[in-house]
């Protein structure tokens, strides 16, 4: 009958599979099933215990009056005041101000990033070890740069503030030490550390562009700005998306640099959301107030980058 089949051009019936081959392969599955999960399951329950966990009972937390020193006991219940108190509190609504203004700091840092990358990349040599120069603030120890930055603002005797006098500044800023230049110098420090990883992730989205659009653009005779703005930046707009993203998360973050160097001071001048959270938390023990603050902040970023999701259509070129 096969040779029939096959002699009349008919594809022959597969054979119909054993049942017990069936039931091995569908075992066979299932124990690969549970070995992947016992593989993952340490990060599973650490990531449920250390993220999952805490984030539900903050979102809770935030309903409640609570010192934990009164341990689970002293829990309140006071519905929607937190975030009312929220709205009348001075303090916080200046680390709310004192937060958007530091988001400026992301652009800045971004546009000096692209133009140090597009310089480096194309007409300097030793571009390793300008990566590597650049990319070692990002990297290093936050509390000692924090520190060397510490001695180098000091008022009275440091190396800035002397420069400065040297060239005819009689009276230079105190900088950390004063409420108008304080955040102006947490911003500039911030630049100086995140420039070297925007550079260096920059220069690879440089490193990607066809050079066939350059060597057409130089045929039809662009100049060096145009082929910037005609090529390079729309080329870069996946990457600048996001590096932008990131920026602006990370600066409703900061924590480190006020922690060493200002403690939000002076007189509230650089105390943003993460420190004011902080201070509320862990030294006025107001655990529930500390809670919406963190709910609120979680609302701003989500809500930031759900405008730039949607804003990306307009300028970002996949």
């Amino acid at each position: 009958m096969a040779q029939q089949a096959a002699a009349a051009g008919e594809r022959p019936a597969a054979l119909p599979v054993p049942p017990a081959t069936s039931r091995r392969k569908g075992s066979l599955q299932r124990g690969e099933t549970i070995a992947g999960f016992l593989f993952v399951s340490p990060m599973l329950i650490g990531v449920s215990i250390l993220v999952l966990l805490p984030i539900v009972a903050t979102f809770v937390l935030s309903f409640a009056d609570w010192n934990f020193v009164a341990g689970w006991d002293g829990i309140r219940w006071i519905g929607f005041e937190n975030f009312k108190s929220l709205l009348d509190d001075p303090a916080f609504l200046k680390s709310v101000r004192n937060n958007l203004i530091f988001l400026l700091s992301v652009p800045i840092y971004l546009l000096i990033s692209i133009v140090l990358a597009f310089l480096i990349d194309r007409y300097v040599y030793f571009k390793g070890y300008f990566k590597v120069a650049y990319f070692m603030p990002y990297i290093s120890n936050i509390v000692a740069v924090a520190v060397v930055w510490q001695v180098l603002f000091q008022p009275s005797y440091g190396p800035i503030n002397e420069m400065l006098k040297t060239i005819g500044f009689s009276n230079p800023p105190k900088w950390i030490a004063d409420p108008h230049y304080a955040l102006v110098s947490l911003m500039m420090i911030s630049v100086w550390i995140s420039i070297g990883f925007n550079m260096v992730v920059y220069i690879a989205g440089l490193q990607s562009i066809p050079r066939d659009l350059y060597e057409a653009a130089d045929i039809d005779g662009a100049g060096t700005w145009t082929k910037f703005r005609r090529i390079t930046f729309p080329m870069l707009s996946p990457t600048t998306f996001f590096l932008l993203v990131t920026g602006v998360i990370s600066t409703f973050k900061i924590f480190d640099l006020i922690a060493v160097m200002t403690q939000g001071g002076p007189i509230g001048s650089t105390s943003m959301m993460v420190w004011y959270l902080y201070d509320q938390a862990f030294t006025n023990l107001k655990i529930g107030y500390a809670s919406s603050v963190s709910a609120v902040l979680f609302l701003f970023v989500l809500l930031i980058t759900i405008g730039q999701w949607g804003l990306q259509k307009k300028w970002v070129n996949y």
